[in-house]
């Protein structure tokens, strides 16, 4: 569950490869089975929740009542219901370090899995409609005789996306999140062993869109894209500060809309760096073209050509 919003409580996500159609479903936080109890307070409240079954032991509680409850529970990621649980002894914990720290042990995990096999890993994050999509299909077919680019695609429900990916001939997985807001690096881990990336290649992971928590979550990648568009405010950088601060790159798209909407391009840029004085900037249009070449001049900088 994330402890930022309480997304994927009980959601369902899943990998579709589009190509054959198999659809495998993940659970990202590795519990599988769960056993379902409750606790009844001195106050009368009933606690409800559960338990996976992953070392699990058997303890004993005594309520202030002198009311004895024997239960076991496993040492798998904590949920909210456990907090309500922890309460009950006086104890405080804290959620969101010890999600983090699991997600961040398998993110350094495919970060030597992605520099092994020299392969440049981007997290492409922004709001919805920013036009991740539409970017990431036009970089992949001006660049695909020089680049070999494979794309995890992250959203909620649906394949749409990964079907436009799969039209451009570059090898793509579907991971759908459910209720859940952002993808996390065990999801990540899965679809690599679907996608399987060639060597000195690179992947682009399109994150779910949010502008809050995916930037909690390291996925393992080299680089953090944040992408914002025209059509939304030029104070995005201000609003959601964690994620121009944890970005490398920031893309500006939709510029050629420019002349249609109210948007300060000089002051959007003077809010990225007041955020993040060392984030580096592109302005672009997926549509005319217009800026993709320092873009694509960076790309080709850091990925391994196809030719080498």
């Amino acid at each position: 569950m994330c402890v930022t919003c309480g997304c994927s409580d009980d959601s369902e996500a899943k990998i579709t490869n589009p190509e054959t159609g198999e659809i495998t479903p993940i659970n990202s936080n590795g519990v599988h089975h769960h056993h379902h109890h409750t606790h009844t307070s001195s106050n009368g409240a009933i606690i409800k929740h559960s338990h996976g079954h992953e070392s699990e032991h058997f303890h004993t509680h005594t309520l202030p009542d002198g009311t004895v409850i024997n239960h076991s529970h496993s040492h798998a990621p904590i949920t909210e219901a456990s907090k309500m649980h922890a309460k009950i002894h006086g104890t405080t914990i804290s959620l969101e370090q010890d999600i983090l720290a699991k997600n961040n042990l398998i993110a350094a995990q495919n970060r030597g899995w992605f520099k092994g096999r020299n392969i440049l890993a981007l997290n492409l994050m922004s709001s919805p409609g920013s036009g991740k999509t539409t970017l990431l299909t036009r970089t992949i077919n001006d660049l695909k005789h020089e680049l070999s680019i494979s794309v995890i695609e992250g959203d909620q429900e649906t394949i749409n996306d990964a079907e436009k990916i799969r039209e451009t001939g570059s090898k793509v997985v579907q991971i759908n999140t459910g209720t859940g807001c952002h993808l996390d690096a065990a999801m990540v881990e899965r679809g690599l062993q679907q996608l399987n990336p060639p060597l000195n290649s690179v992947v682009m992971i399109e994150n779910v869109g949010n502008l809050v928590c995916p930037a909690l979550f390291d996925l393992g990648e080299l680089f953090k894209v944040v992408m914002i568009s025209v059509t939304e405010g030029e104070d995005k950088p201000i609003k959601y500060p964690h994620m121009f601060q944890k970005s490398e790159i920031m893309i500006l798209t939709k510029i050629d809309l420019l002349p249609y909407v109210k948007f300060d391009v000089q002051r959007c840029i003077e809010y990225a760096q007041q955020v993040n004085p060392q984030i580096q900037i592109f302005q672009v249009s997926a549509l005319t073209g217009t800026g993709l070449e320092s873009w694509y001049e960076w790309l080709l900088q850091k990925g391994a050509r196809k030719e080498e």
